[in-house]
């Protein structure tokens, strides 16, 4: 009976679905006909009525406006939930996730319109999957082989010399900010950290004087004046960006004491790479975990650095 049931309460749906000129695909999950289970996605379906089918659909506009989120929703529910979700996606068509929920619970209208627009998401995919090569064939291999060699205590002090270094960094874009107590605090750090922390490689300020630190850059600064970062761009070795940062990025070039220095090029790139792969074998593990709890690595990486980045500047 509960199978017949399922199978009608399917077809209402699919005819619903098909009215609204959605083209997509669902996959089934467990207790199809529990009037609790509802379809979640992107962009709600006005069509779709609550009170008497129990089910709410929500129509994907991938197609429409680049940049939807797709995993804010599924992120939303609980690990018991998430073991009762199927899921059905092509790229370049309407994702739609059926999920079966404990308690019905609204999602605002505004989470799912905050997306950044990804108009370039054939190149981003691409350059994604070659950063994606590149980390676990090139980087990670010698992450993992310089921490072999290097004791965590060296690699914190390499860490925090680079971060003293870019200091002028953080500090003109404190002032461009307004941030007078910023500004402040980074001239304090840098001194204590320059004159007793042996160069920076000891983050005195940090560890016995706790003096807040502040992660200033231009991109933030173009974003606190009202420039949104326009689209999302996935820069090859570089990666994750959007077209704010990048001219921020240029911008922040200039001020970084590395790019000042008359070296040559290969050195200047070698002491990057190198700032890299120590950085790396610091937090080996934490981006494979990420890849393999997100439904579209892709599309988590995306979303949670346009969520990162909105935060640091209404910081």
């Amino acid at each position: 009976m509960n199978k017949f049931c399922g199978m009608v309460l399917a077809v209402l749906l699919a005819f619903n679905f098909l009215n609204t000129a959605a083209f997509g695909e669902f996959t089934e999950a467990q207790d199809f006909s529990n009037p609790r289970s509802f379809l979640i996605h992107g962009e709600r379906n006005q069509a779709g009525d609550q009170e008497h089918l129990g089910t709410v659909v929500f129509k994907s506009a991938m197609n429409e406006r680049p940049g939807v989120n797709d995993s804010s929703p599924f992120a939303r529910l609980s690990s018991h939930d998430r073991s009762e979700v199927g899921v059905s996606h092509e790229m370049n068509s309407d994702l739609i996730v059926l999920a079966k929920t404990e308690e019905w619970e609204e999602f605002p209208e505004d989470e799912f319109m905050d997306a950044i627009a990804d108009p370039l998401e054939p190149f981003n995919r691409a350059m994604y999957h070659f950063n994606d090569k590149l980390y676990f064939w090139v980087l990670k291999p010698v992450a993992i082989g310089y921490k072999a060699v290097a004791p965590e205590k060296v690699r914190v002090g390499v860490k925090n010399f680079f971060y003293n270094l870019r200091f002028p960094i953080r500090f003109i874009n404190c002032l461009l900010q307004g941030k007078m107590e910023g500004a402040g605090n980074e001239v304090r750090r840098f001194v204590t950290n320059t004159a007793v922390g042996l160069g920076g490689f000891i983050d005195i300020a940090t560890n016995k004087l706790e003096i807040k630190k502040y992660e200033e850059d231009l991109g933030q600064t173009l974003g606190s004046y009202g420039m949104g970062p326009v689209l999302y761009i996935n820069w090859p070795i570089l990666g994750p960006s959007n077209l704010r940062d990048t001219l921020g990025t240029v911008g922040d070039f200039f001020a970084d004491p590395i790019s000042r220095v008359d070296l040559r090029t290969k050195y200047r790139i070698s002491v990057r790479a190198y700032s890299v792969v120590n950085n790396t074998s610091l937090v080996i593990g934490e981006y494979e975990d990420f890849k393999s709890a997100a439904l579209d690595p892709y599309v988590a990486i995306r979303d949670a650095h346009y969520q990162h980045r909105k935060s640091m500047i209404q910081e």
